[in-house]
């Protein structure tokens, strides 16, 4: 159970370090992200360089790294790489910078959009914090773009499925039911080789029909009123709430967080609470879960990785 799931990094390409930009043969935001999301939940480690802890510019190095570009190891070193950008100007994957010390830049992080980094936090390790934050606003220095991330996808794939009312739902960002049974099935080491699936939707010959079969034994996947398992649906916040509840046997402990848009007659408000108490999840910001939200990829494998720990 002790098991890390790692979602595959996409196409890297090597950038030799130095004062300019390449942006010839970038790597997408959708790799940026999914290489520094898989990350989160590594602990602080002063010097630390690997998955066994990272300080913050051990960390940004690892991520860029992971692309194929050459990232200098300490704060100051990175701070005199690549060129400068105003706040105003941010793209995804520009290394922000921070005065912590009152002595200069000392801290870095990776900017992800809409108001976002994530970073090695010394307290909470690799997580994700806002630069309009109370602590972070008034430290923030500067900073500094590497190389230019392109907003295309490596690899787009959008289905229309009834489940979701023939909306378009992209599953290269969002986790399908599909995507979530293999994984899962994976990070708990089931036998699935029984696809002999009870769902009418899913045909044995599915490379995820196994592991459906496999969760549906064990009473995780019990389908939709009308007997489905809609593999190519994504899946909200709060039915995966209760999927790794179920799935991991989890208990509710003494801490625990309330979200305002998970209220005491929400028919997951059990299952929420659960993953709030064990430290599995924070929420999305603003004192809210996301009970509605599609569940990403990069957060499917934060959430089955913190899950497996407990």
């Amino acid at each position: 159970m002790k098991k890390r799931w790692l979602l595959p990094v996409f196409t890297a390409f090597m950038l030799f370090a130095g004062t300019y930009t390449n942006d010839a043969e970038a790597a997408t935001y959708n790799d940026l992200t999914t290489t520094a999301y898989k990350y989160i939940g590594v602990p602080y480690s002063y010097g630390g360089t690997t998955t066994s802890g990272f300080d913050c510019s051990g960390f940004t190095q690892k991520v860029f790294k992971d692309l194929g570009i050459n990232l200098s190891r300490t704060t100051s070193s990175q701070y005199a790489q690549g060129t400068t950008v105003a706040k105003s100007n941010l793209a995804v994957g520009d290394l922000v910078f921070f005065n912590t010390s009152g002595k200069g830049v000392s801290h870095v992080g990776i900017y992800v959009g809409s108001g976002k980094f994530v970073h090695t936090s010394s307290s909470k390790g690799v997580m994700v914090s806002g630069l309009s934050d109370s602590y972070w606003s008034p430290r923030y220095y500067g900073a500094k773009r590497i190389t230019t991330f392109t907003a295309k996808q490596a690899q787009t794939i959008t289905k229309k499925v009834e489940e979701v009312k023939s909306s378009s739902v992209d599953l290269s960002v969002y986790a399908s039911r599909a995507a979530v049974a293999k994984q899962l099935a994976a990070a708990l080491k089931l036998n699935t080789s029984n696809t002999a699936s009870v769902f009418p939707d899913v045909k044995s010959t599915e490379s995820y029909a196994g592991a459906v079969n496999a969760l549906h034994r064990l009473g995780i996947f019990i389908g939709d009123e009308k007997g489905k398992f809609n593999p190519n649906s994504p899946i909200t916040r709060a039915e995966m709430s209760k999927v790794l509840v179920v799935a991991y046997n989890l208990k509710l402990e003494n801490k625990k967080l309330s979200f305002s848009d998970v209220k005491q007659n929400h028919w997951a408000y059990k299952y929420v609470n659960i993953l709030a108490s064990t430290g599995i999840t924070i929420g999305v910001g603003n004192g809210e879960y996301g009970a509605k939200d599609n569940v990403k990829l990069v957060d499917l494998a934060t959430f089955i990785n913190r899950a497996a720990k407990k």
